[in-house]
Formats: C-alpha cells, structure tokens, sequence
C-alpha cells in the first residue's frame, strides 16, 4: 500500500504528492475487490478558459482541509454503501495549478458499469458542492474567488 495514501479514502493533498496510479493500486488491495469488474475514475483539470470565454492563467485551491476530510469521508461511505459498489475514494488537491494540471481524483470500482457511472457522477457532484475547498481563478482580466 503506498505510505502517502495508507488506508485513507478520501485526503486533501499537496499538488504532485500523489498520483490517480497510487490511488488505483490501493483500491486493487482492498479484500473485496475480487467482486470488482470495473473502475471508473474522474480527473478533474484546470480548464484554460472561464465559462465567459475569458483565459485562465491558473488557479489557487485551499481547503479547510480537517473539514474537507471529514466531508470527502462521508461522501465517499455514501457511495460505498450504494448496491454493486466495491470501493471509492475522493482525493483532492491544494496549491497553486497551472492550466492543464491535475485537481481531483475521483475513483470507484464495482460489479457493473450501470452501478458504476451513476455513483462516479454523483461523488463528483458531492465533493463539490459539500467540501470545503475553495478555488481562486487567475486570469489575464485579476483573480476572483469561484462559487464551485
């Protein structure tokens, strides 16, 4: 098991401090993962333009991170627990990002793809609604703080 995961299932990290590789290693440890057929994952990435057009130069990420652990936890017992799921984590980044850069790994490894793709989507959806991380987005116009 890789020390900079260890059994954690959901963790706030510094950028390149783990990789979706190392997360993907543990996931194939846990003793259930016989009953696995799949993993599905989600990277999410700093996207080079805002929803207005505008380009982005980069982003900031900071995490109340003793909170956003606790909700990444949650998040992630609550697709756990959903039928024909094996395993998820949630493992999310802080720091400053530069477009293209990795953000946050979200993986998920079941029985069936139908389990699979709705439970990827709504951990996604979760963590950003519910986790206190917060974005500050740099563009060539200043910075501003992101509402998600």
């Amino acid at each position: 098991m890789s020390s900079k995961i260890g059994n954690k299932k959901g963790r706030i990290f510094k950028k390149g401090e783990i990789t979706l590789e190392e997360i993907i290693a543990t996931v194939t440890e846990n003793p259930d993962f016989y009953k696995a057929g799949a993993i599905v994952t989600f990277t999410g990435v700093v996207r080079g333009v805002t929803k207005e057009g505008e380009e982005v130069l980069g982003l900031e990420l900071e995490a109340y991170e003793e909170k956003a652990e606790e909700v990444l936890l949650e998040i992630v017992r609550e697709i756990e627990s959903k039928e024909g799921i094996v395993d998820a984590r949630i493992f999310h980044a802080v720091g400053d990002f530069s477009v293209g850069e990795d953000l946050v790994y979200v993986v998920v490894a079941g029985g069936h793809r139908e389990d699979l793709f709705p439970a990827l989507k709504e951990a996604v959806e979760s963590y950003k609604k519910r986790a206190y991380i917060w974005k500050k987005e740099k563009t060539i116009s200043g910075e501003r703080w992101l509402e998600e």
